[in-house]
């Protein structure tokens, strides 16, 4: 069956499906139901709900995926035991588990399946849902640990900063900046474990130098740890490269601006966790210093916070808010979502006693991460919700793969699951 999914899998990395860049996914999976007898239903997002008979279990994933390097042109392949794809992401987050989807309504089981848009770059689809679900049980397959129900997730927030910056004179030093190559990975699941920030690594550098600033942009997107971040400044003394940061002189004179406030409140923003969540043993309150862009005189600093609870959420808010104000910045939350409160009930110890079946013991956990399960309760209050996946490593980077064996114990727990209702 591994097999069958994986087929599945590399049918789907030939279809583009980057965020907000999804259509010809949407397309293929509107015939591809219909194609099987499955009945289709969409929404204004783009949401896809696909359905045979009366079923009481959904099975949830979101068909968009974080495109990073050479991403959307995919070349898997595989090494002990794992699928990677060369120079770009793998898109197995999500992809795999609408893998299994495929491969259930290829079996034809009647199951209800939502697809949902755009849940990348701020669980968008599942924010704008527009669907009439039947099912009493929703089986959300976007975790990524073999063997453990997921019962709980952070809330989040996109923290924006912006402000306007004074010309200032050049000095006799001119040099571009780069940081390159960097690790990268999940900006919730991989925020506790030091990944180098190449936006800081950058701005460290740079604390105590005297330098006027023309340009400057690092990161890649909100939900990804920076893994390149470049600055094309003048200086007042000499600068040399070092392990992390390459300096190259740059023989144009261009604009520049007046950048101390900027870059001291780079070298005073705390990036990464805050608060350690003791129930579950992860984090509790993190931010991300994602996205950074200097053009012309204009900042923007983007940033993703995560919060377990709605009070952890807005502490981390507010603390960064007075940070950005204190340096003349004005801040707002473009876009929030609710955690996913830990609760364990009769539909959570089902999908527990089925994964015992398959890899003879299980766990609870909950996740740093954003999982759509707590906006969807809020839109489908009377639904009970769990989480599982196959083992995925490093998704939102280059780094990205998937643990083979995983995926065929993984599929059977959907199975048995399915057997239990």
């Amino acid at each position: 069956m591994k097999e069958k999914i994986i087929n599945h899998f590399i049918e789907l990395t030939k279809v583009p499906h980057c965020s907000q860049d999804s259509t010809e996914l949407f397309k293929f999976f509107y015939s591809f139901a219909k194609e099987r007898g499955y009945e289709v239903s969409t929404d204004d997002a783009k949401n896809i709900l696909i359905r045979r008979g009366k079923p009481i279990l959904a099975l949830q994933a979101h068909y968009d995926m974080v495109c990073m390097g050479e991403a959307p042109n995919i070349e898997t392949y595989i090494e002990d035991g794992w699928m990677y794809a060369k120079n770009s992401s793998l898109g197995a987050d999500n992809g795999m588990g609408i893998a299994m989807m495929m491969q259930l309504m290829d079996e034809g089981y009647e199951l209800e399946f939502l697809l949902t848009s755009d849940e990348e770059v701020g669980l968008i689809g599942a924010g704008a849902i527009d669907l009439d679900l039947n099912a009493k049980y929703m089986l959300n397959l976007d975790f990524e640990d073999e063997g453990v129900v997921s019962i709980g997730c952070a809330g989040g927030a996109d923290l924006i900063a912006n402000r306007n910056l004074e010309k200032a004179d050049a000095y006799d030093y001119f040099y571009l900046l780069s940081v390159t190559g960097l690790q990268g990975g999940h900006s919730g699941l991989d925020i506790h474990k030091n990944i180098p920030n190449a936006i800081k690594v950058i701005s460290d550098f740079l604390k105590d130098k005297d330098v006027h600033i023309s340009s400057f942009h690092g990161g890649e997107r909100r939900n990804s740890i920076p893994t390149n971040a470049n600055i094309l400044l003048s200086s007042k003394e000499p600068l040399e490269s070092n392990q992390l940061v390459e300096v190259k002189p740059f023989d144009t004179t261009v604009n520049v601006y007046d950048s101390r406030d900027f870059l001291n409140l780079l070298n005073e923003f705390k990036d990464g966790v805050y608060v350690h969540n003791e129930e579950f043993n992860i984090p509790d309150t993190s931010i991300n210093l994602a996205i950074v862009s200097f053009e012309q005189g204009v900042v923007k600093i983007e940033c993703s916070t995560r919060g377990m609870s709605e009070e952890g959420l807005e502490s981390i808010n507010s603390r960064n808010i007075d940070l950005f104000k204190k340096y003349g910045f004005k801040s707002s939350i473009e876009y929030k979502y609710p955690a996913w409160k830990p609760q364990i009930n009769e539909f959570t110890s089902l999908v527990n006693t089925a994964m015992i079946k398959e890899f003879k013991e299980s766990r609870y956990e909950a996740i740093h991460a954003g999982l759509e399960c707590g906006l969807l309760l809020e839109k489908y209050p009377n639904i009970k919700f769990a989480s599982i996946g196959p083992t995925i490593v490093s998704p939102h980077s280059i780094h990205e793969r998937v643990k083979l064996d995983s995926i065929d114990k993984t599929f059977r727990v959907i199975k048995d699951v399915i057997d239990l209702i």
